[in-house]
């Protein structure tokens, strides 16, 4: 019988897949609460002590996406509901009044995400591209500048860049705020991509200028295409802190640019906070950015790794 002191035995894999599992329930766990919240209706989602078990309701869905008002009984019988939604609200006693605000806000959500993700990962791309491959006079002193950016705590900057945005018209706009979080995005931008650069052989690029391309013809046909993975991972990163940015949200919106974070926690219902439809909300919110980093993982995985293997 042959045996390997590298290969793990059976009982080690049976024994490190279980705790993978139990791992992965735990972490899961928050996420399964918040889901299932969602389809509870208000009294079951305030219980104590809490229902495992209940009857799934989309009232948490409704009032998400509704603006309601209270009626008197009278109102509400010589006007009976006509859809499924209108019965839900009509049994609390109230009318659908029309849409809610929370649409708006998510698709700020995504115009702020991703705008601000691909300017981080636009401009990031062209300086990490410079400092990989020119000299640069202070080169590391001002990677270092750019990466100190990225250690301070944003309430730090928060009141000048408030007073920043007031006089320069950017307060509650959509424009600033992809600017803002471009600038908070691209150290660590810069920095990833500077890595996958690195790793890329200069010999490519200078096969191809030899073989009569430019510079730039070199750089969108040869580093591009093998920086595809750095890419995809930096804006994976980028588009996690964009997407779930919470304090300059409520700094410097209120209204027109106003993002899903700082709006879902204020969801009131009857009587008090809606947590149905704050769990709703929540869920809505997660989808998005869970979809991309689904798809990208392959490339997530890679840009946590970078570096650690060296040729």
């Amino acid at each position: 019988m042959s045996f390997s002191i590298t290969d793990p035995s059976p009982r080690q894999k049976a024994v490190a897949g279980t705790l993978v599992i139990l791992y992965a329930l735990v972490t899961m766990l928050p996420l399964i609460w918040i889901v299932s919240t969602g389809f509870k209706t208000s009294s079951d989602a305030i219980a104590y002590p809490p229902k495992i078990a209940f009857e799934p309701s989309l009232e948490g869905y409704v009032n998400l996406f509704t603006a309601q008002t209270r009626q008197t009984p009278e109102y509400l019988a010589e006007n009976p509901p006509q859809t499924w939604y209108e019965e839900i609200v009509h049994d609390k006693g109230m009318v659908i009044a029309g849409p809610s605000r929370f649409g708006e806000r998510f698709l700020n959500s995504v115009i702020i995400g991703f705008g601000s993700t691909f300017l981080s990962v636009f401009l990031g791309t062209l300086a990490a591209y410079a400092f990989s491959r020119y000299r640069i006079p202070l080169k590391d002193d001002l990677l270092f500048f750019i990466l100190s950016t990225r250690m301070m705590p944003p309430i730090a900057v928060a009141i000048p860049i408030f007073l920043m945005f007031r006089s320069l018209g950017l307060s509650d706009t959509h424009l600033g705020m992809i600017l803002l979080y471009t600038a908070v995005n691209l150290s660590l931008s810069v920095w990833l991509l500077k890595g996958f650069i690195d790793e890329i052989p200069r010999e490519y690029e200078e096969a191809a200028l030899i073989d009569g391309y430019t510079r730039f013809q070199a750089f969108r046909k040869v580093v591009l295409p093998q920086a595809a993975t750095g890419i995809a991972a930096t804006a994976i990163f980028c588009l996690i802190f964009s997407w779930n940015e919470y304090a300059f949200a409520v700094l410097l919106t209120s209204g027109t640019a106003q993002t899903a974070p700082p709006f879902i926690p204020t969801i009131i219902g009857v009587g008090g906070q809606d947590w149905p439809a704050v769990a709703a909300g929540a869920t809505l919110f997660l989808l998005p950015v869970m979809v991309f980093t689904i798809l990208l993982r392959k490339h997530l995985l890679r840009g946590i790794t970078f570096g650690a293997v060296r040729k």
